[in-house]
């Protein structure tokens, strides 16, 4: 009975710990650009959007496609770090404890 009452304890402590960081990783912020730079996504460790930069002197009418192909990449690989960032972080907490999804919520 007691190894139940510290197991409960540690989720207890564990899932404290994880909600921190969620708040955290709500702050910070990875970006990723497609075409040279040409459009530069930022995202949050949260999974959102902060914020989508688009140079100028890629927006032609004529050619709609590419541009949203840049975005697209850009969305893409931000998300992609913003996953990778967050599991990382989630994994300080969890030890490498093995749980489904990295133990991450999202």
């Amino acid at each position: 009975m007691v190894n139940m009452m510290k197991l409960m304890k540690q989720a207890s402590a564990m899932q404290k710990n994880m909600e921190s960081m969620q708040a955290e990783l709500a702050e910070k912020t990875v970006e990723f650009s497609s075409g040279g730079g040409m459009v530069t996504v930022t995202a949050r460790g949260d999974m959102s959007l902060e914020r989508i930069a688009i140079d100028p002197k890629v927006v032609d009418p004529d050619d709609v496609e590419m541009l949203e192909d840049l975005v697209l990449a850009a969305v893409d690989g931000a998300m992609k770090e913003a996953k990778d960032m967050a599991a990382k972080e989630m994994a300080k907490i969890t030890g490498g404890m093995g749980l489904p999804g990295g133990g991450m919520p999202f």
